[in-house]
């Protein structure tokens, strides 16, 4: 086998095994990183649940019950300062 032959075929299996590192570890070969920084994500991307929303009853007895609750608040504070 001619050298030339042998350092075509060492240089070939070189970038094979590049290409291999470069699957496994989700980097590109020959690639720099583009900078400082944690690198993007390759996962897909989780969409956000969609915001509940309240029933105007539901609001409505909440709003009852607090209201009662701040009436009671201030009785007692009103009859302690007496």
């Amino acid at each position: 086998m001619d050298t030339n032959n042998i350092i075509a075929e060492i240089d070939s299996e070189i970038l094979r095994l590049q290409q291999a590192k470069a699957l496994l570890t989700g980097v590109g070969v020959g690639i720099k990183p583009s900078g400082p920084g944690r690198p993007r994500s390759t996962a897909a991307k989780v969409s956000t649940p969609k915001k509940r929303k309240m029933s105007k009853q539901g609001r409505a007895a909440i709003s009852a019950a607090m209201k009662a609750r701040w009436a009671k608040v201030r009785k007692e504070s009103k009859s302690k300062s007496a």
